[in-house]
């Protein structure tokens, strides 16, 4: 239950960071800050959805390992990747583990009905928040965007979900 309550707290802080970022007319991007496997991710806010607690869900017989089945969100049935194995660097979890999880649902104007599961929310970003910028590792997916290197030295790699949500490794879920 507290669990709950944190997550609607995370979610109304960060829904009124952005409209308060709208509303000054700020042209800096800005990233939903995730962490996965120990992967740092920068998700742009654009392109997310709403945040959902773990609540678990149905597996999906021979489907890819990182396709962990479907959730009813909001009454929509939604495929929920693990967006760590997705990108090769996620192990087991343990229900404990999965119990402090999330769930982020994509944009609904990409037309795909898709969550990713991240491990842990770690608020938002804007380019301020960045000492340096460094370009996608050569041979990276092309959904790779810009490595951000935060004032502690944190390499944080930014995702484009809107190419994601159209790659073809992403929409075979057929194992």
């Amino acid at each position: 239950m507290a669990n709950r309550e944190a997550l609607r707290e995370l979610q109304a802080r960060l829904a009124a960071r952005l409209q308060a970022a709208r509303g000054e007319g700020s042209s800096v991007s800005s990233w939903l800050a995730v962490e996965s496997a120990g992967m740092r991710l920068l998700l742009p806010l654009e392109q997310a959805g709403e945040i959902f607690p773990w609540r678990g869900v149905r597996p999906v017989p021979y489907t890819q390992p990182w396709f962990l089945g479907v959730a009813n969100l909001r009454g929509a049935l939604v495929g929920v990747a693990d967006l760590a194995a997705l990108l090769g660097a996620a192990g087991p979890r343990s229900d404990a583990a999965l119990a402090e999880s999330s769930l982020l649902s994509l944009n609904a104007a990409f037309g795909v009905n898709a969550a990713l599961l991240v491990e842990r929310l770690a608020g938002l970003r804007g380019a301020d928040a960045f000492a340096a910028s460094e370009p996608p590792p050569e041979g990276a997916p092309p959904y790779f965007g810009h490595c951000h290197v935060d004032a502690q030295g944190l390499r944080w790699q930014a995702l484009d979900l809107q190419i994601l949500s159209r790659h073809p490794a992403f929409l075979a879920i057929g194992a």
